[in-house]
């Protein structure tokens, strides 16, 4: 296994008690850095625990000054926190639920690219990686605000990284297909097999497999890419 170097680097990961975030938040600890995990959920592992609403501005900013108050700085971002809503048609999603999934997925999001972004652009370094979903390119029925969510932070990536541009930070997100994480809990098995179906290499995906993607693009090693999108698919993503 590759070992990206993250001595003396400070990182936040969102979502970091399970799943994508649990196994990025343990291999940037394996690199040598600090790091600070934000979730409702307590998280393993010697990290700085931050718990919080995701969905709430004030919760994204106080994390990136609590991080930078007793951690010393902020280095990385990894916004791994999200949910995958109600396997709903379209008819059938009531208000409620498509503002509670795009208040966590892409707003909450934002509120963290933003905050993060304030400190490490006056530091003149910085990695955001933002965990998207191949769903937010193709969509998948009776997914419409999880696939609308994800597009967003396809979308507002795009936009950060250019935004960004020549400051030293680098704005980059991947767009998995269905890994094998906690949040499966949550969707009907009608759906998995609608996603698993649909991947080449007919299996869901880990979340270390993952992790190593994300942990590339959160290291000095990827120093020509912002604004992109990384497919990270079992081949299912055909642009």
């Amino acid at each position: 296994m590759n070992r990206y170097d993250f001595e003396g680097r400070v990182a936040l990961v969102t979502g970091g008690a399970s799943g994508i975030g649990a196994a990025t938040a343990e291999r940037l600890r394996d690199g040598g850095a600090r790091v600070a995990v934000f979730d409702r959920q307590r998280a393993n592992g010697d990290v700085l625990e931050i718990q919080g609403d995701v969905a709430r501005a004030a919760d994204a900013d106080a994390a990136v000054d609590r991080v930078v108050d007793e951690l010393g700085g902020l280095d990385v971002l990894v916004n791994s926190a999200g949910v995958p809503g109600r396997s709903l048609r379209t008819l059938d999603v009531p208000d409620e639920e498509w503002e509670r999934v795009f208040s966590i997925n892409a707003h909450g999001t934002f509120w963290f690219c933003r905050a993060a972004a304030r400190v490490m652009v006056e530091r003149g370094y910085g990695r955001i990686v933002n965990v998207a979903s191949i769903a937010g390119k193709e969509g998948n029925p009776q997914a419409a605000a999880y696939s609308g969510s994800k597009a967003a932070v396809i979308g507002f990536t795009k936009s950060i990284g250019k935004d960004l541009a020549g400051t030293g930070v680098l704005v980059n997100c991947i767009a998995p297909a269905v890994i094998d994480t906690p949040i499966l809990e949550g969707i009907a098995k009608e759906h998995v097999d609608y996603m698993v179906e649909r991947i080449p290499l007919g299996r869901l995906g880990n979340p270390e497999e993952v992790a190593a993607l994300v942990c590339w693009l959160a290291s000095d090693e990827m120093a020509f890419s912002t604004g992109a999108c990384y497919d990270i698919s079992g081949g299912r993503a055909v642009y």
